[in-house]
């Protein structure tokens, strides 16, 4: 793999997910991190024992090492002079400043743009929000299933009425980690603008614009058609090769071949139905589309016949466009996954093994090894150490509570 951030400093004061998953990222791909986390409690997701569904037990915390892998730990008190000092230090030597401090927090805290800037005129400041910089709500708190997640727009596009509820987001962090993709390419695009330009610039992400961006298309079509983005109906797309069959075992089977006229023939000699392309209510694209809910009807009744494991077999030649519908273990074994290193093997402090998430974006053909997250305040002797603090000094702040 390709280490293309090596070099770079990173300075990041964040808690939670949104921003601190951005900056894992970088130092998947070879940035130097340093985090500063609450003298006493740490980042709030230290403490945090359940993504809502699943409990967690042991000494692994997914959640923590998905969003700071890779990173080191100095635990700070900010309100405290001395603790700001070290941390104006820090901004002295970095190429990035990286924070999800609402904008009234970093002024209360002395960490806004023109303070930063001051110390450091060539950082690239970067702020993870909410709701965006500017606006009434631009001080506000929250979270990627308000902001990313409802107020975009995005659980309306899932929700349909049989339901009777809102879909709540797929996964724990979901917004969060792509709002953290968006951070830490828009940090690599002004890293790329300083070094062409020599202008340090800002960079400025908040969930609900990620939110936005992500229902781009449909914000598109709304616009332009002056009529709010609504689910499908109830029967889908009226081409009988874009949707979900279900198999004789309860498993799905999802089709998006977009030229149903071409691929119809060839998934009925698939599927061992003969009858049905030479049935001339499906002649053609026209006939498809225009007779959809028999073609789909004969699909669901085929398909229904089955188990998943023999129409693997049977559509393993199928041209068309298809998958089979996975959970997140599935995934994990699929062999695309594994071929190309989309999950990867860490291992603790104590040398404890789990698995993470790569990141998804590889340099030079091969994935990034993700490194752990660092215990809390693992590293903070040694960052001391560097900015010139001598033992006696270290141990007095400690005794003061300045560092942990």
């Amino acid at each position: 793999m390709t280490a293309v951030m090596q070099g770079v400093r990173i300075l990041e004061v964040a808690e939670h997910t949104f921003v601190p998953a951005a900056s894992a990222l970088l130092a998947d791909w070879g940035a130097e991190v340093i985090k500063i986390e609450h003298v006493e409690r740490g980042d709030a997701m230290r403490g945090l024992a359940s993504s809502g569904v699943m409990q967690m037990t042991g000494s692994i915390h997914p959640l923590l090492e998905h969003s700071n892998r890779g990173k080191q730990s100095l635990a700070l008190d900010l309100t405290t002079p001395e603790g700001l000092e070290i941390l104006y230090k820090l901004v002295a030597t970095a190429d990035v400043f990286l924070s999800n401090k609402l904008p009234r927090v970093r002024t209360k805290l002395k960490i806004d743009l023109e303070t930063i800037r001051a110390l450091n005129p060539n950082i690239i400041y970067t702020s993870g929000t909410g709701q965006g910089e500017r606006g009434p709500d631009a001080d506000k708190g929250s979270y990627d299933a308000l902001a990313f997640w409802h107020r975009s727009g995005l659980s309306v596009g899932l929700a349909r009425p049989e339901y009777g509820h809102v879909p709540a987001p797929p996964g724990p962090g979901f917004g969060d980690s792509i709002g953290a993709m968006t951070i830490a390419g828009g940090i690599m695009g002004a890293l790329f603008h300083r070094e062409r330009t020599g202008e340090a610039t800002t960079v400025d992400v908040s969930l609900l614009a990620s939110g936005i961006y992500s229902m781009g298309q449909a914000f598109g079509l709304s616009l332009l058609l002056n009529s709010p983005w609504t689910p499908p109906p109830g029967d889908g797309s009226p081409n009988p090769l874009t949707g979900n069959y279900r198999t004789a075992d309860g498993r799905w089977l999802a089709f998006v071949c977009l030229q149903a006229g071409r691929y119809w023939p060839l998934l009925c000699e698939s599927i061992e139905r003969p009858d049905l392309a030479t049935d001339p209510r499906f002649a053609d694209h026209g006939s498809l589309l225009a007779n959809h809910v028999e073609a789909k009807q004969a699909l669901r009744e085929t398909f229904a016949k089955r188990p998943l494991s023999e129409w693997r077999e049977r559509l393993e030649t199928f041209i068309g466009q298809w998958t089979v519908v996975q959970d997140t273990l599935e995934a994990t074994e699929d062999p695309q996954t594994v071929a190309n290193g989309y999950i990867q093997e860490c291992e603790t402090a104590s040398g404890e093994k789990f698995r993470l998430a790569a990141a998804p974006v590889q340099f030079g053909g091969e994935p990034a090894a993700p490194k752990r997250a660092p215990e809390f305040n693992e590293h903070g002797d040694a960052i001391l150490a560097d900015l010139g603090y001598d033992w006696d000094t270290v141990v007095d702040l400690k005794v003061r509570g300045v560092v942990a």
